[in-house]
């Protein structure tokens, strides 16, 4: 095989083993991406898309309660934004995505701070949890799973 030959072979090679790489990116900043405007969304009260992160089989565990599906979901999030006596935020953490195909895992802490009108104490909490995501049809990446619990 002549130099030029082995170049191209090579480069072609390494064409194929870095588009692995560079989906998994892709598909890591969208991720990213979805997390940090539902956060945004969360903490500005906007209710009008707070349900977007979540894909319509959802199911989910929260600290021990019953299993629950998108609706639920939506219903509480759009609920607890509506209660203007109380103060709201979230922040995250991620600490590792995995993306394979069509199918990210998310291990990320939340962090929640509450506080009620009229009170001066702000409860924050701590929330481990594992997220999965699933690219939708339209492209998106939205969970499809998790779990969560509050760290002690």
């Amino acid at each position: 095989m002549t130099g030029r030959a082995l170049a191209t072979s090579l480069a072609g090679l390494w064409v194929l083993a870095a588009s692995p790489v560079a989906a998994d990116t892709a598909a890591e900043t969208a991720i990213r991406d979805a997390l940090t405007k539902w956060t945004a969304d969360f903490n500005a009260r906007d209710a009008s898309r707070i349900c977007d992160l979540f894909a319509p089989d959802l199911r989910y565990d929260f600290r021990g309660q019953p299993e629950r599906d998108f609706n639920a979901m939506c219903s509480g999030l759009k609920h607890a934004l509506a209660d203007r006596s109380k103060t709201l935020s979230y922040a995250f953490d991620i600490k590792e995505i995995i993306v394979s195909g069509d199918m990210a895992i998310v291990r990320l802490v939340w962090t929640s701070r509450a506080s009620r009108q009229g009170f001066a104490q702000v409860i924050e909490t701590t929330e481990p949890g594992l997220d999965v995501f699933r690219r939708q049809p339209d492209g998106t990446w939205r969970i499809s799973r998790y779990m969560a619990y509050e760290a002690p």
